[in-house]
């Protein structure tokens, strides 16, 4: 059941919290919550409903943890006249996540629930304890703020990388790309952090140099220095070419590697980023 609503589940935390990565963090939290009551779950009528009541809360603990704005509570909403269109999946495709975060958390959650993941006004109203026609008023009211903030919002400036930055991706790419990986272990912090994505994590340099074993044997892999979301990134190819299909983020101690986090098995955050 995890493996055919973890996409979607990650779809709708992304746009709630705002970002692809932290999106995967609350799924984390998520699947945690679930596996951990997973003994208590035999009454539950609806676990696919359940688990996004879950990611539903555990997003509103993630936007209020890091202070983040528009957290107000679900009973603030009312039922709003007239109609607005459903988004269309064009018009979905062109909003960034940041046009999200102008909408209250429950005007978020009904667009995403219903135009994204084509849930009914009843199932919205299941996952959000809410009554169908505050359901109703909350995706009018995000619709209407959704299409106004796209049309009145100027196309921004790309991020770009800092000449340190793209100097520390460039080295750690090149040696990568040359297969170079005593190189690359060469450039490890001893208590540097790993976190496969959705697999294994390991702490010091020896675990964490044996990563590095994977991927000998994935000799066509490729990584050039990009950005995901503002932050530099290294983007991974499973072949010389091919568009990138996910990524690896660093976090340096001076030119030393503190922490890498590859999301080489959570691909569908790379899908969801911008």
């Amino acid at each position: 059941m995890v493996h055919d609503v973890r996409t979607d589940l990650h779809r709708y935390c992304t746009r709630m919290v705002g970002s692809s990565i932290e999106g995967e963090d609350v799924v984390q939290d998520v699947l945690a919550k679930a596996f951990y009551q997973l003994s208590e779950l035999g009454g539950v009528a609806n676990l696919r409903g359940w688990l996004f009541k879950v990611a539903h809360n555990k997003s509103l603990d993630h936007l209020r943890r890091y202070d983040r704005k528009h957290v107000a509570s679900l009973e603030s909403e009312m039922a709003a006249p007239g109609k607005v269109d459903a988004l269309e999946q064009a018009e979905l495709a062109t909003l960034g996540l940041s046009y999200f975060a102008k909408l209250t958390p429950m005007q978020r959650s009904c667009v995403i629930l219903k135009d994204v993941l084509d849930y009914s006004l009843s199932e919205i109203s299941e996952v959000l304890d809410s009554s169908v026609a505050a359901t109703k008023g909350a995706l009018h009211r995000g619709r209407a703020s959704l299409r106004l903030a796209a049309a009145s919002v100027s196309e921004k400036t790309p991020a770009v990388l800092s000449e340190a930055e793209a100097g520390l991706l460039k080295r750690y790419a090149e040696r990568f790309n040359a297969h170079d990986f005593d190189g690359l272990h060469d450039m490890l912090a001893e208590d540097v952090r790993l976190e496969l994505v959705g697999r294994f994590q390991a702490r010091g340099a020896q675990p964490t140099g044996r990563y590095y074993t994977n991927y000998e044997k994935a000799p066509e892999c490729r990584l050039v220095a990009g950005l995901i979301e503002g932050r530099p990134a290294l983007l991974a190819s499973d072949a010389p070419g091919e568009a990138p299909g996910y990524f690896i983020l660093l976090e340096w101690d001076g030119e030393r590697l503190a922490a890498i986090r590859d999301y080489r098995y959570a691909r569908h955050v790379m899908a969801e980023a911008e």
